[in-house]
């Protein structure tokens, strides 16, 4: 299918994301790097956008969210987490990660060492409250499926927890 089909409909409405480590590299299996990602969605909420469903999982991360420039707020997103988690990871002596960045970086991306996200982020326009239930419902039952965990609510990483009244780690907008 084409590319058109992952196009943000309306950035007033919820849109599911998914973001994906460049070839599938799990970076998300430390607190700290988990942490930037939260960090920045934090910064991104104080600044108007909404985000009702999310999971991390070690090589990729799912979200339902909406903003007034979701297509601007994405960037800033990858941009800043692709940055700190380079910068967390030479930190930290991280070399067969950084490695592989280096090697499965696209070819025209000639302006940096490394490459963190693949490109992209397929936004799915959430056109009605069953298609919302479906997505957050499948957000959280992702951990569950990979085997991971036995209940949603088990995956720390996740707004699971939130949507069953207990504290996350983030909050997140369930009124939809």
């Amino acid at each position: 299918m084409g590319r058109s089909r992952y196009r943000i409909v309306d950035p007033e409405l919820p849109h599911f994301v998914t973001c994906t480590v460049l070839h599938w590299i799990p970076v998300f299996t430390r607190p700290a790097t988990v942490n930037i990602v939260l960090d920045s969605l934090r910064f991104l909420m104080q600044n108007g956008l909404k985000l009702h469903a999310y999971v991390i999982l070690e090589n990729h991360l799912h979200m339902v969210l909406q903003s007034p420039q979701l297509d601007r707020d994405m960037a800033r997103f990858k941009s800043y987490t692709a940055k700190q988690l380079i910068a967390y990871l030479a930190e930290n002596n991280v070399t067969q990660i950084l490695e592989q960045l280096a090697f499965y970086k696209k070819a025209h991306k000639d302006d940096r060492g490394y490459q963190f996200w693949q490109e992209g982020y397929h936004p799915e326009w959430i056109q009605n409250d069953e298609m919302m239930r479906q997505k957050v419902d499948y957000i959280h039952r992702n951990p569950v499926e990979r085997g991971f965990v036995d209940l949603p609510e088990h995956w720390r990483y996740s707004s699971a927890r939130n949507y069953m009244g207990q504290p996350g780690l983030i909050e997140v907008c369930r009124a939809w």
